[in-house]
């Protein structure tokens, strides 16, 4: 299992389209709003990070209203 916390940076006024987008991917497990430099930290859970890469970079960034995207990734102690 990969685990992603990918920071999002969306257009203005494009919040709540690019949150309904999102919200929608089966990847997407919780979605909040931040206030800050990002618009929006999603938590993306996948089977490996080769697949982790593809939702970022297909899936995310493709999005209509996405200016920039950064990801951390998570690991089990």
């Amino acid at each position: 299992m990969a685990l992603g916390f990918v920071l999002i940076k969306v257009a203005p006024r494009r919040e709540r389209e690019v949150y309904s987008k999102l919200a929608s991917l089966e990847e997407v497990e919780e979605l909040y709003p931040l206030f800050g430099e990002y618009d929006l930290i999603a938590k993306v859970v996948v089977k490996d990070f080769e697949e982790l890469s593809e939702v970022v970079v297909k899936k995310i960034r493709a999005l209509d209203g996405v200016l920039e995207t950064k990801t951390l990734t998570g690991a089990k102690f």
